[in-house]
């Protein structure tokens, strides 16, 4: 079988799977998958050929979706997922990822990471992180205290970031048993003068890996975006350039490291939507030093529209695939690496995020 394009999308009412071809012309939608169920971030792990879709219910808790055959049948799986009986309950399954060695982690609300090592049927507390002395002093963020970035290192098993809202960054070097805080640079403009470097406390909102892998690293914060050369232990704010310092997505190049991908909303108290209502995405191709905003096919009028965290992906073709999806069910793609833009499908509930797999 050929190659294909798969979207997958999770959105308030359950995962949707847009097929296509490696023109990335045309789609066909297929949806809403895993029973309805919000889902909130959704995977395709090749090697398994699977899959996986994190979500929760009201009704029936937090859990890991799996297909085998791209979408057709499920099961699904929240065996461990649990901090203890007398303990906070898991609400949700934020991110989901992949590291090597067939291991695979979910992030949950509250925050906390959970680990698997047989494709998702049963889970275990990484209890390293949430005994941090950190712990007791973690606050929310607006959308709650969730772990929502999963970045393992792509040849270190055991070396692992993540990112939590609104805590910081930390990373472990050996399996999860210890954590260490990576937030130095990075800045906190909602605490008082003098208070604005914490070792924790920063709302970081997207944390992602660069095409050449374990050392450099690009984070979207509440307060700017940054990169970092030396796995987090410094940050430096990329910032100028862009029209505002907030905003949700992040997106890397996976074969250029300084090429990247973010979309600007405006500040928290002014609506959180596109910048003067007109939509853009804006690409740097030099790692942050100068950034391009991409609007040609996007609505240029009365487009307050948002864009979450999870809600931006990038595929593995040539020219480069990306993709964003509207908390107001629109799903706009691009064929080349973002310069100009095209609606792939409209009319979805609120977009929570996108993936975009090679299969077949």
């Amino acid at each position: 079988m050929s190659e294909r394009v798969a979207l997958l999308v999770g959105t308030r009412k359950g995962l949707f799977v847009l097929d296509g071809d490696t023109d990335r012309k045309a789609w066909d939608v297929r949806g809403p998958l895993c029973d309805g169920w919000p889902i909130h971030d959704a995977i395709y792990d090749s090697s398994a050929g699977a899959i996986f879709a994190g979500g929760g219910s009201n009704w029936y808790g937090p859990a890991v979706w799996r297909s085998d055959d791209l979408g057709e049948t499920w099961s699904h799986s929240s065996e461990g997922i649990t901090y203890g009986d007398d303990a906070e309950k898991v609400a949700t399954i934020w991110s989901l990822a992949t590291a090597p060695g067939g291991t695979m982690y979910a992030g949950v609300e509250p925050a906390g990471l959970f680990r698997s090592g047989d494709g998702g049927s049963t889970w275990t507390h990484v209890e390293g992180l949430t005994n941090h002395p950190s712990r007791p002093e973690w606050q929310p963020g607006n959308g709650g205290l969730i772990l929502h970035s999963i970045v393992p290192s792509r040849d270190d098993a055991g070396r692992v970031w993540v990112g939590i809202s609104s805590v910081g960054a930390f990373e472990t070097s050996d399996g999860g048993k210890s954590w260490s805080t990576r937030n130095k640079g990075v800045r906190a403009g909602f605490m008082p003068e003098g208070q604005q470097y914490p070792d924790f406390g920063q709302c970081v909102h997207k944390l992602v890996m660069a095409a050449d892998g374990g050392e450099h690293l690009y984070q979207q914060n509440h307060c700017g975006v940054y990169r970092s050369t030396d796995g987090g232990k410094h940050w430096e704010e990329i910032t100028p350039g862009l029209p505002t310092e907030f905003g949700f997505p992040m997106g890397a190049h996976p074969r250029d490291p300084k090429t990247v991908w973010t979309i600007p909303m405006t500040e928290p108290d002014a609506g959180r939507f596109m910048v003067d209502g007109h939509a853009a995405v804006y690409r740097s191709s030099d790692g942050g030093d100068t950034w391009q905003k991409a609007t040609e096919g996007l609505p240029h009028d009365n487009a307050y529209i948002s864009v979450l965290r999870e809600a931006l992906a990038v595929d593995q073709l040539d020219p480069v695939g990306v993709y964003f999806g509207t908390s107001t069910g629109q799903l706009y793609g691009s064929r080349d690496e973002g310069r100009s833009w095209s609606i792939v499908a409209e009319n979805l509930p609120a977009i929570w995020s996108v993936e975009a797999a090679i299969v077949g």
